[in-house]
Parts: C-alpha cells; sequence; structure tokens
C-alpha cells in the first residue's frame, strides 16, 4: 500500500509581501494548481492515500473558488482517501458546508480525543493540538502494538520538558508507544530522523515555498507500508523554488567585476524561481554598489528577483592624514570614535555620499 504525507501547503495565501498584484495573484493559483497536480500523481501511481499533516490552508477567510476547488478534487477522486488534520493555520471555513455523505473518502480528526481509522494494511491515527489538550495529549495516545500504526501531528517536534507545551510536540512521550511512523507538519523543511527503535518521524516540509525562509528542494514523502514495515522516501515536487545568492566583494570589485561574480552564481539557476542577491564583503571609498544596474541586468531573467547590499566600506585612515578637505576632517573624526568599525564604515559611507550631494 501506498501513501504520500505531506504537510503545510498553506493554499489561498496572500503572497503580497514581495510579488506585484498580478504575480501574487498567479502564484496563489500555482499553488492550487500543484495540489491538484499532486493529487493526480496519487491517482497515476497507485496511490491509496494522502495524509496532510496540517495547514492545507493558510488564513481563516478563504476564497470560495480555492475551497471549491479543493472539495472537488477530493469528491472527483473517490478511490483515493485523503487525510485531513487541522493544523495553527487551518481555522478557516473550508469544512463549514462539507456533509460526510458527499465526500466519503475524507477523513477528519478531532481536537478532543485521538481518532483511528484502520486502512489498509496500517491504522491511521490523529489528533489536532490545541492550547487546551497540549499538555495531556501525548500520554492519552494508546495504539495496539500488533498493527501498523502511522500517527498525524501539527507542531513543533521537542524533548522539552517545560510547563507551556502549547503546539509542541513533546517526542520524549510518543517513544515506545508503538508509532511506526510519525507523520508531521508545521516545520517547512524536510527532515526524517529516529523516533525510538519501532519508528521514526518525518516532517514532510511544504510542497511549494512561499519565501526565502523557506529555499531548498520542496515536495511530499511517499510511503510504502508493507508486512507491517514503513519506508519512505522524500520526492521533489515543486513548481518554483527560492535561492539565495551571497556574493563576497572585494577593494578591487568595481561594478562589471560584481556583475560577472554574479553571472557566474546565477548561470545555472532555473528562470521559473525566486533569487535573492546578497552582497558582503568590503568595497573601496569610492565605489558605490548600483543596485539598480543588478536589478536591470538580473530582474527579467527570473519570476522574482531581490537585492540586499550588505557591503560596508573599508576606510584607510592613514590616506586621509593630511587631507585638508572637509571629507579628511569628517574621515579622521570618524577614526577617534570608539565603535565597531563595520559601523565606522557605513556611517563614513553614508557621510561621504552626504557631503558629494548625492542622494541617500
Amino acid at each position: 500500500m501506498k501513501l504520500i504525507h505531506v504537510a503545510d501547503l498553506h493554499l489561498d495565501s496572500k503572497m503580497e509581501s514581495n510579488l506585484t498584484s498580478e504575480k501574487a495573484r498567479l502564484r496563489r493559483e500555482e499553488l492550487l494548481d500543484r495540489f491538484c497536480e499532486l493529487v493526480y500523481y496519487a491517482e497515476k501511481n497507485g496511490i491509496s492515500g494522502i495524509l496532510i499533516a496540517g495547514d492545507l490552508f493558510d488564513k481563516t477567510h478563504i476564497r470560495k473558488a480555492a475551497r471549491n476547488r479543493v472539495l472537488d478534487e477530493i469528491k472527483e477522486h473517490p478511490d483515493i482517501t485523503f487525510f485531513y488534520l487541522q493544523g495553527n493555520h487551518d481555522r478557516s471555513d473550508f469544512l463549514q458546508n462539507v456533509k460526510p455523505k458527499d465526500s466519503p473518502n475524507l477523513k477528519l480528526f478531532d481536537k478532543d480525543q485521538w481518532i483511528s481509522y484502520d486502512f489498509g494494511e496500517a491504522v491511521i491515527t490523529g489528533r489536532e493540538i490545541t492550547p487546551d489538550n497540549s499538555k495531556t495529549f501525548a500520554m492519552n495516545l494508546v495504539l495496539d502494538q500488533a498493527n501498523c500504526n502511522i500517527v498525524m501531528l501539527h507542531g513543533q517536534e521537542s524533548d522539552y520538558e517545560g510547563k507551556d507545551k502549547t503546539e509542541i510536540i513533546p517526542l520524549g512521550e510518543l517513544r515506545g508507544k508503538h508509532i511506526d511512523y510519525l507523520a508531521l507538519g508545521h516545520i517547512h523543511s524536510y527532515k526524517k530522523e529516529r523516533l525510538d527503535d519501532r519508528g521514526e518521524y518525518c516532517y514532510s516540509g511544504c510542497l511549494e515555498g512561499r519565501g526565502f525562509d523557506e529555499c531548498g528542494s520542496k515536495g511530499f514523502v511517499l510511503l510504502d507500508v508493507e508486512d507491517g514495515t514503513v519506508t519512505s522516501e522524500f520526492v521533489p515536487f515543486a513548481k518554483r523554488h527560492f535561492h539565495e545568492v551571497v556574493a563576497d566583494l572585494t577593494e578591487e570589485d568595481e561594478m562589471p567585476s560584481v556583475l560577472a561574480k554574479l553571472r557566474e552564481q546565477l548561470e545555472n539557476i532555473p528562470e521559473e524561481d525566486f533569487v535573492k542577491i546578497v552582497l558582503n564583503g568590503y568595497t573601496h571609498v569610492d565605489f558605490d554598489v548600483d543596485v539598480n544596474r543588478i536589478l536591470r541586468e538580473f530582474g527579467e531573467k527570473f519570476f522574482f528577483v531581490k537585492v540586499y547590499d550588505k557591503s560596508t566600506i573599508k576606510v584607510h585612515y592613514e590616506d586621509y592624514l593630511n587631507d585638508k578637505s572637509l571629507k579628511g576632517e569628517f574621515v579622521r573624526l570618524m577614526e577617534k570614535q570608539e565603535m565597531e568599525e563595520d559601523k565606522k564604515g557605513l556611517i563614513v559611507e553614508i557621510g561621504m555620499k552626504a557631503l558629494m550631494g548625492e542622494e541617500l
């Protein structure tokens, strides 16, 4: 029996923090498309069930079109069972008008008790974590050791033993509970570790990244359950990826050499992806990084590009020892200040621009 473990799809996100309205609208639709393509993948590859370990949606109020499209996918694939456990972002009206008889292949979980489903070669058990049950839900889990047990939860994994366990999954309390596979959601990067001698716990990560804090490969986990044993593998599936490119500048650099460094680092990144360019290092006093020039060259080559100039100038104070200009007086004054050199360099850079009448 084959299953898919997926989480943190965050469908119908606004997506407008960086993107234009048009691109944000396109990206919202792409996330919905990717969910539908996941279901198509399941249909074509003989997948019996899809485990959605929380945060299917991103906010309380979702568009009717988004809600109906997800429900239509579920209804149109009666041979696939969808196990949907709500996460901390899933307090939406998605299930408000869903009638069990209309979607018998949609299986839900509860916050008040553990719910288990006998499904083929495994028993799938889950519970929604809330502030009210966060301290006791783990100790209340009882599983039959004779079964192949898959457990679904949404929260931050921890061995933390403190009092505040809201949205915390206490791994220590789940060890020895006869879990073969613990399907988790909430962390947006793939991670798989041993839970105990019997089972493993796994974050599938998100299906599609939504920001530069979600760089790297994104997708789902394919499970194969056979003879009481669960094996798993990560399957990359994202349409677009996020990349952070760091270029270290030196005092010898001018804009042509900066652009050459960036061309070399960007040449293997697909044009449909998101790119964040970070400029580090030290430049000379008379060099000013032209961010607009970087955007003009690379902005149209990728779906989205942003540039952060974190470089600072390297001040050689001895060069201004006998400089009688206002610029020299300013540099000598800064040399006497007790502060970090990077901070001094930034102040000198701003001061130089002000003295030259440049835009700050």
